[in-house]
């Protein structure tokens, strides 16, 4: 990693990441929203088939992501650089996949899962290599770590104002394009109106990942010459060296889980909980108002209580906020709280193992003399997607368990006692067992100090 260029990061590159970061996080939050919505209440598939199409759609990614970051890692555009470019060359194909996931075809519940998977195995593809400047770009635009805690925290930023958004204002896009007219749960009539918003979500991420490749530059070169390839098997020893990379991944699987849990459940929760779709808005608006306070203040409080502190606070404030729920889940105010107190702590946790990762980076080119950037991005985007589909399995599995009926939210029927119950779960003890697990993997995360053991033990590093 060359070291002689320190310039601090302006802010017209800082709102590069932000603007990519949010359209990714609206995109995300339409996706996790409504896709289950789509399979189970528009095309009408069964809750444990839905589910199992995710499960095939993991075992999916655990091959193909690897296999990408190491295709990816040993590419260099004639520019020099490693990742940027990815951001002009994935915009359309990632845009086309989320449409082609929102389509329905009209054929039978067999024909729907077997072009579902096809789609989601296409859409799964080009997601993991949108992923490889999202994750990469933050450690390879400056060597300086107060320029990394700044991108991270603008790229927070982008991320709780897209995941808000996402929540409060896609309902309201659905029902601009004709959806939702009558009835407060989507059903079937709504599938043309998710269509359309799917159209509009691909093309927030044409221009996300354009604005972002337009403002950003890629300045952090490899130091040494070493340009041979790396197999794949070669690439994991590298990476599994890095105890930092190992205990991060696990700490940002805890927080995909949290994260899905929260966007699939609020909706359900409104819905067949409290009766009522549109709580969800100021629900959210609660999340994004928290979110966009932390975003700003957690690097601050990085440099006040210390890395390792600071990520154990972000995973005690997730787990007090779900108690008052816990103890009493139909309460609004509760959900409110809930809301807020998750904000804080996933904000945190985002900026906190984002910084992580960036010194992650410098970690694996100190002890092996090679940058592994998509690695170390698509490392994370695996265990995010894998984290997404363990969510979407024990959601839907869950629910059909519980006895859920799309039919009853076809006619606006409340699901039954167990349902809600359930619901409350994934809402509430769930994801508090979750941030006491993140609150355990953080104790062993030290990216500073495996740095300066890896520069020792090289006799230095320029």
């Amino acid at each position: 990693m060359e070291k002689e260029n320190k310039k601090t990061i302006g802010l017209l590159e800082k709102l590069g990441f932000m603007s990519f970061s949010a359209s990714t996080n609206i995109v995300f939050n339409f996706k996790s929203t409504y896709y289950k919505f789509f399979l189970t209440s528009i095309l009408l598939i069964d809750p444990v088939a839905a589910s199992n199409m995710a499960l095939v759609s993991t075992f999916w990614d655990i091959a193909n992501d690897p296999l990408i970051g190491v295709w990816a890692d040993n590419i260099r555009f004639k520019s020099g650089e490693k990742v940027r470019p990815w951001l002009k060359y994935i915009a359309v194909p990632y845009a086309v996949g989320m449409v082609l996931l929102f389509t329905d075809f009209g054929v039978s519940e067999r024909w729907d899962i077997i072009l579902g998977l096809t789609v989601f195995f296409f859409y799964e593809i080009v997601n993991t290599f949108r992923g490889i400047p999202y994750n990469g770009m933050g450690a390879l635009a400056s060597p300086n770590d107060e320029d990394r805690k700044s991108i991270n925290a603008f790229r927070s930023l982008g991320a709780c104002i897209g995941s808000g958004i996402g929540a409060v204002a896609v309902p309201m896009i659905v029902k601009a394009f004709g959806g939702l007219k009558d009835h407060k749960v989507i059903n079937s009539s709504d599938s043309p109106a998710i269509f359309k918003s799917a159209m509009f979500m691909g093309v927030l991420i044409v221009l996300g990942c354009l604005l972002h490749y337009f403002t950003t530059k890629e300045r952090v070169r490899q130091v040494s010459d070493n340009t041979e390839k790396v197999g794949i098997v070669d690439t994991y020893k590298m990476l599994f060296r890095c105890k930092s990379w190992v205990r991060n991944m696990f700490y940002v699987m805890c927080y995909g889980v949290s994260t899905c849990l929260l966007t699939s459940s609020i909706t359900y929760y409104c819905a067949y909980v409290l009766n009522n779709s549109s709580l969800a808005t100021p629900i959210m608006a609660a999340y994004l108002v928290a979110s966009i306070v932390f975003s700003i203040i957690t690097p601050r409080i990085d440099s006040l209580l210390g890395r390792k502190k600071a990520m154990g606070l972000a995973a005690i404030l997730q787990v007090v906020g779900k108690i008052p729920f816990i103890l009493t889940p139909k309460s609004i105010i509760n959900a409110f709280i809930n809301a807020v107190f998750t904000g804080m702590g996933l904000t945190m946790t985002f900026v906190l193992f984002n910084t992580n990762r960036n010194a992650i980076s410098d970690i694996v080119e100190v002890q092996n003399g090679r940058r592994m950037d998509a690695m170390v991005s698509t490392g994370d985007t695996l265990v995010s997607k894998i984290a997404e589909a363990a969510v979407d399995k024990l959601f839907l599995v869950a629910l059909a368990a519980a006895g859920f009926s799309a039919k009853l939210a076809d006619e606006g029927l409340l699901q039954n006692i167990a349902t809600q119950n359930t619901i409350n779960a994934l809402l509430g003890w769930i994801p508090a067992l979750v941030g006491i697990l993140m609150f355990v993997c953080c104790i062993g995360i030290d990216t500073d100090k495996e740095l300066r053991e890896a520069i020792a033990e090289k006799g230095g590093y320029r």
